[in-house]
């Protein structure tokens, strides 16, 4: 371990004139190694000092960590998501400047740090040898409207959070913006209003959220969506996943991208959900071996798949030369009369039937959400409800391995044509427990592009998150329909109104079919696994 030299509150002037800090790390007596950027809304001392800073000198590498605009001391105003490409390529053009750099640097960090890497990657010029990124994308877009859903839970605590943070006695803000958050999606406010049940006023990017919809032609997110960009990064790039994390399908997608440009980034998922400190170990460790190799030409703690997955269920890890995973099938399980799933075609019979009343919205437990545990909880209570249907396969004669993209192929019917379509996958356990293993939303209008409208009956695709699961032998696979998940998304009032308003409120009387003419089915991926003694 090398001794670290620490200079703090270096000044980094922006072409507009402000004036953002830095801290830089460098180990003694190496002089102009390899420099990583890391750059944060959440400040530059605490945790981030002493575990980045200090933990990547002490092996080498020199550290700059900087405070984004708004924040610990750097100037101007957060805008959040909006001004980290200019700041950041500002930043690298200091850093060339300085007597101590030495012609080439990589980038760290999870969540926000990892989307300012992606705001800058593609030009950062040559001197960007690697990335390592982890719970995070290069777009936040999609994660704020899932399935065009306002993801308001994860959308609110973030804003609180950050607002918090700059304020002072900041440094509970992790602890109380849970709590607040809570407090305001029970209060029967509109949402436009939460943010002053969270904050005592107004919360701009909580606003903007609101006001700017999903739809990549928005102007909004001109400057601060970079996935069009990812297949241009030449830098090496890993990333570090979690199955219950609220950026993992958008994570893959980039993954995706790179392999489609011919890149060979690295993949790690594994057990972990946004907040989770267990992946911050891993973390450390990838990054390292990674930084190691594109940076000083050390490989030898590299793995030899670039792919590796912790399956849950197996509670193992396992590697891979790909994902999606070579050998992986897609099968499709259909909803069935009587409230079954199976691989056999549906037969014919009446559609189930259920009603969502916004006044009262379906309830949520757990699943992805941005700041708190996100670890699969037991849905029996869910299940019990008059608003969630659930259809569940025999027990399995049988392990049955799910490790790819899931979707839903449902049609449906709805009394108003403004509702959401909540999908859920369940690991039934043989005692009864049924712990949620993956879910997804898609917001339904009248004019939604794909739509196939027969009778008024409309065939649905949604995306859920992805798996690596094994439903062990004598399990059940449990599916849940429903039209509301509160406070994960925010309810859908049934009348297309904007999302923020309040007024009324107006129930959907939905229909779920399974007919051989309308044959709604899950897409599992299914990858044979070896059987059991």
């Amino acid at each position: 371990m090398r001794r670290v030299r620490v200079r703090r509150d270096l000044p980094v002037p922006m072409p507009d004139g402000v004036t953002l800090l830095a801290d830089h790390y460098a180990p003694v007596r190496s002089d102009r190694a390899p420099v990583i950027l890391i750059r944060s809304p959440y400040g530059r001392r605490g945790v981030f000092g002493w575990v980045y800073g200090r933990g990547f000198a002490r092996r080498g590498f020199q550290v700059v960590i900087q405070s984004c605009r708004g924040g610990f001391g750097s100037g101007g105003t957060l805008d959040p998501l909006g001004d980290e490409h200019d700041d950041g390529l500002a930043t690298v053009a200091w850093m060339r400047e300085q007597p101590w750099y030495g012609g080439s640097f990589a980038m760290f960090g999870p969540s926000y740090l990892g989307y300012t890497q992606w705001a800058i990657a593609a030009d950062a010029g040559p001197e960007l040898k690697a990335m390592a990124t982890q719970i995070t994308a290069s777009q936040f877009r999609d994660a704020a409207y899932v399935g065009g859903a306002f993801a308001l839970e994860s959308a609110l605590s973030w804003t609180t959070l950050t607002d918090a943070m700059s304020r002072r006695f900041g440094g509970t803000a992790m602890l109380t913006a849970p709590r607040l958050t809570r407090r305001a999606v029970l209060s029967g406010r509109p949402v436009a209003e939460l943010d002053l049940v969270t904050a005592g006023r107004p919360l701009p990017f909580f606003q903007d959220l609101l006001a700017h919809h999903a739809d990549p032609a928005v102007p909004y997110w001109d400057k601060r969506d970079f996935s069009p960009k990812v297949g241009e990064v030449e830098a090496a790039v890993t990333m570090l996943g979690g199955w219950y994390d609220v950026f993992l399908p958008w994570q893959l997608k980039d993954y995706q991208a790179m392999r489609a440009a011919g890149r060979r980034p690295y993949l790690t998922i594994g057990p972990w959900y946004h907040v989770d400190a267990r992946h911050g170990r891993p973390s450390m460790a990838d990054a390292l071996a990674w930084f190691r190799a594109h940076l000083l030409g050390d490989r030898s703690g590299l793995r030899a798949e670039p792919v590796r997955l912790y399956v849950t269920g197996a509670e193992e890890w396992r590697d891979y030369p790909d994902w999606p995973v070579p050998g992986m099938r897609q099968e499709r399980w259909h909803l069935r009369r009587g409230f079954g799933l199976g691989t056999e075609p549906p037969e014919e019979g009446e559609p189930d039937r259920f009603r969502y009343h916004p006044d009262h919205p379906t309830p949520v437990i757990g699943g992805p959400v941005l700041l708190a545990d996100s670890r699969p909880r037991d849905q029996r209570r869910l299940e019990a409800r008059r608003d969630v249907l659930v259809y569940s396969s025999p027990a399995l004669e049988s392990d049955v391995e799910l490790i790819g993209p899931v979707g839903a192929e449902l049609f449906v019917r709805s009394s108003t044509p403004y509702v959401d379509v909540v999908v859920r996958v369940c690991d039934v356990h043989p005692d009864g427990r049924s712990l949620n293993v993956c879910e997804g939303v898609r917001r339904l209008g009248p004019d939604l592009a794909g739509d196939i409208k027969e009778k008024d009956i409309r065939r649905v695709l949604v995306d859920l998150w992805p798996v690596g699961h094994r439903f062990a032998r004598d399990h059940r696979i449990r599916v849940q329909v429903a039209a509301g998940a509160y406070p994960t998304i925010a309810r859908n009032p049934g009348t297309g109104l904007p999302l923020g308003r309040g007024g009324e409120m107006v129930p959907a009387d939905v229909e779920v079919f399974h007919s051989p003419e309308h044959p709604s089915a899950m897409l599992l991926p299914v990858l044979p696994c070896a059987p059991r003694d």
